[in-house]
């Protein structure tokens, strides 16, 4: 299967020609427009410290419909006991880096690397990328963050430094989008605990047309916040 190298010019090849791990592309840069256009395709960067950029397209691919959101009893105990607050777009850069960092400690290194801290941070400031805080007691101990296209919200990274923290701002984040009728979620990899919360996988052929479908919706762009202060999601 070829790998392509990425050219100047802000194009990528079909996602339909990555190889069996996903891997479509190395090199090119994380320009604000390269990252929009690879989002907008199906495809998002990942790599480490000292590799070249490494574009991805997996098959299948994980996603969650926002009204599929599982909320176990437990975790609605917990936010009806209003234990945390939640904000969005309050705290991007601390966000992004205790994503960073809890990643450097749980396997001594991370894919955040600085340049995609740089990139994120940029795409933040344009209105594209959100963050989703929880905090207790005035401190954040939990959030995640991704970027936003149409009607999909492609997830990118969650940290928790108390118990629940990050479902709760995941599960006030699932809760607000289904307000805006956005159709979709991207978890992009697999993991147990997404699917746990009532992530699935879909072929990526499926996938990619359910985003051709999201970007026909405008983008929301700028500051998001909450629009009340229900954070739990209708029986």
């Amino acid at each position: 299967m070829t790998i392509f190298r990425l050219p100047d010019e802000c194009i990528f090849p079909p996602p339909e020609l990555a190889d069996d791990n996903g891997l479509i592309a190395v090199d090119g840069d994380l320009s604000e427009q390269r990252i929009l256009t690879a989002y907008s395709m199906g495809i998002f960067p990942w790599y480490s410290e000292g590799d070249p950029i490494l574009w991805w397209s997996p098959d299948p691919r994980l996603v969650l419909f926002p009204h599929d959101f599982k909320i176990a009893r437990s975790l609605r105990q917990t936010m009806n006991r209003n234990q945390f607050t939640v904000t969005l777009d309050n705290a991007f850069e601390e966000v992004i880096k205790n994503c960073a960092t809890v990643h450097r400690k749980c396997d001594g290194g991370t894919w955040i690397t600085d340049e995609m801290l740089d990139a994120y941070i940029g795409l933040h400031k344009s209105g594209f990328a959100h963050s989703v805080e929880a905090w207790h007691k005035g401190k954040l101990v939990g959030g995640l963050y991704g970027l936003s296209l149409g009607s999909v919200f492609f997830g990118e990274s969650m940290f928790t430094r108390k118990s629940n923290a990050s479902k709760v701002a995941f599960a006030s984040l699932v809760n607000q989008l289904i307000k805006w009728d956005f159709s979709l979620i991207d978890c992009q990899v697999t993991t147990p605990h997404l699917q746990s919360l009532g992530a699935r996988e879909i072929p990526r052929s499926e996938f990619l047309n359910l985003i051709k479908d999201g970007l026909t919706s405008s983008t929301t762009k700028g500051k998001w916040g909450i629009t009340d202060n229900t954070l739990g999601l209708e029986k």
